[in-house]
């Protein structure tokens, strides 16, 4: 039984901010606004944005401030603007006609220059949490995204490590998400009663550091 659902992505990221063993893990993350969107390039230089109920990589935007100026990403296509409003103005049209929120841009490891990152899935089986899959995801040449139905390509997560970061502790990664699953499925379990499956999108950045995108009560 699938249990029940949780679509907003800021709730799943305000209870996990929660607990300080799980806050350090979480990207930076606000609701979107031009002023909070202008804030963050300054701080990150390049940002995400997407629809806060969504998923499969629907309506998700890229923007990054750098040497050219401002500009963002969707799909395959960059637009580069020599200021922001001009740059804001061009991305308000692109945007779904949803929600947003900001996310932090974290620098994805990668494979053969394309973006990897991993899908974790556990389920309730009476009245403990088992793991079902745990899996890489290697974006399609040309995009940001990973999102298998989008193009990307599946693979073992232990292989995605490897071949990503061959200098990294392939076995201590995979347990640090096994264990960073397990805390924040208690969490949000106490939080969302009801809740009978999670898919827990994790990035693994070039240095090695783990962070988590986002959690998903219907995982595909």
């Amino acid at each position: 039984m699938a249990g029940r659902e949780l679509a907003s992505k800021l709730l799943k990221t305000a209870a996990l901010l929660s607990d300080s063993r799980v806050a350090g893990y979480i990207p930076r993350t606000r609701e979107y606004s031009a002023a909070g969107l202008s804030a963050m390039l300054e701080r990150y230089g390049n940002v995400v944005i997407k629809p806060v109920v969504g998923g499969g990589g629907y309506g998700v935007i890229k923007v990054f401030r750098d040497q050219r100026g401002y500009g963002f990403t969707y799909m395959k296509s960059t637009r580069i603007y020599g200021d922001f409003t001009s740059m804001r103005q061009a991305l308000d049209r692109f945007k779904v006609k949803r929600k947003y929120l900001i996310q932090q841009g974290i620098s994805l490891a990668r494979i053969s220059g394309r973006p990897i990152d991993y899908r974790v899935k556990v389920v309730k089986n009476g009245e403990h949490w088992e793991f079902r899959s745990m899996v890489g995801r290697v974006a399609r040449p040309g995009l940001f995204v990973t999102n298998l139905c989008k193009g990307g390509t599946m693979l073992s997560c232990r292989q995605g490590l490897r071949r990503s970061l061959p200098r990294v502790g392939t076995s201590s990664k995979k347990a640090e998400m096994r264990r960073l699953t397990l805390v924040c499925t208690e969490l949000l379990e106490r939080h969302f009663p009801g809740i009978g499956e999670l898919g827990f999108d994790y990035a693994v950045d070039h240095r090695g550091k783990i962070w988590i995108l986002e959690v998903n009560t219907r995982p595909k």
